[in-house]
C-alpha cells in the first residue's frame, strides 16, 4: 500500500507542478495581451489623428508621388 500512496504522491507534485506551469503561462500571455490592446489602441488613435488632419493619404499606383 505503501508503493501505490508513494506513486499517488509523486502523481500529485507533478500534477500541481504543471498546474503551476501553466499558471504562470497564463498570467504572462494575459500580461502581453494587455500591452499588446494598449499599443494597438494608441496606433489606431494616432491613425484616426492622421485621418483628421488629412496627411493619411494613400498613394495609388497610377499617381505619382507628391514630390514629382
Amino acid at each position: 500500500m505503501t508503493d501505490r500512496t508513494d506513486q499517488l504522491e509523486e502523481g500529485l507534485a507533478h500534477a500541481l507542478r504543471a498546474l503551476d506551469d501553466l499558471s504562470e503561462t497564463v498570467a504572462r500571455q494575459d500580461r502581453e495581451i494587455t500591452r499588446l490592446t494598449a499599443r494597438v489602441e494608441m496606433l489606431l488613435q494616432r491613425e484616426a489623428a492622421r485621418e483628421a488632419e488629412g496627411s493619411g493619404g494613400v498613394i495609388f499606383g497610377d499617381e505619382k508621388p507628391p514630390h514629382y
